[in-house]
């Protein structure tokens, strides 16, 4: 089983999050794939929990795997709306 590097620190600006990952990369993501985090205020954005499997806001009601960022995808359940209409 693959496992995805753990994050180490979460940083903003005004169109993109940045992710440091223990392996040394950073993932540059735009803040339009997570909608929530676009529009919550930046101290709800900075009031995120790390994890081993991903990110967590509690009170945007977000959560981002790294596996899922790694692999390039957004706000899956925007697409599953979408699908179901």
């Amino acid at each position: 089983m693959t496992t995805s590097p753990e994050p180490v620190s979460v940083r903003f600006d005004d169109y993109s999050f940045w992710v440091e990952l223990e392996d040394g990369r950073t993932l540059g993501i735009p803040l339009a794939w997570f909608p929530r985090l676009l529009h919550g205020t930046p101290a709800q954005r900075e009031a995120v929990e790390l994890s081993r499997d991903g990110l967590h806001w509690e009170e945007l009601d977000e959560d981002i795997s790294i596996a899922g960022l790694i692999a390039g995808r957004g706000d899956i359940t925007r697409a599953r709306r979408q699908a179901a209409e």
